[in-house]
């Protein structure tokens, strides 16, 4: 039996930062994590672009989002909303790759 390392959050949290970052530019350098992207961004964050991040993350981490049963208004709302996100993924990922 294998068992999966889980990256911990402050690695999902960089990791997370740096792929925004690549697809919103030099505004998103000054954003708190826990600032809601919309408000923060305004225009730059659009429904398009949230999609567009979306999808960059689950590429990152090899995960995937269910956009009718995952609250992605939510959960994609803020940075570390999404760190969270992204960590229980992984963690149920490696569960049941264990089981």
């Amino acid at each position: 039996m294998t068992t999966t390392t889980v990256p911990d959050t402050e690695d999902i949290h960089r990791r997370i930062r740096a792929v925004l970052d690549a697809r919103l530019g030099d505004a998103f350098a000054a954003v708190p994590s826990d600032a809601d992207l919309q408000q923060a961004l305004g225009e730059r964050y659009d429904s398009l672009t949230a999609m567009e991040c979306i999808s960059a993350v689950e590429e990152a981490f090899g995960i995937e989002v269910d956009f009718v049963a995952d609250d992605v208004r939510h959960w994609f709302s803020t940075v570390e909303l999404m760190v969270r996100f992204t960590h229980d993924r992984l963690e149920d990922a490696a569960a049941l790759q264990e089981s």
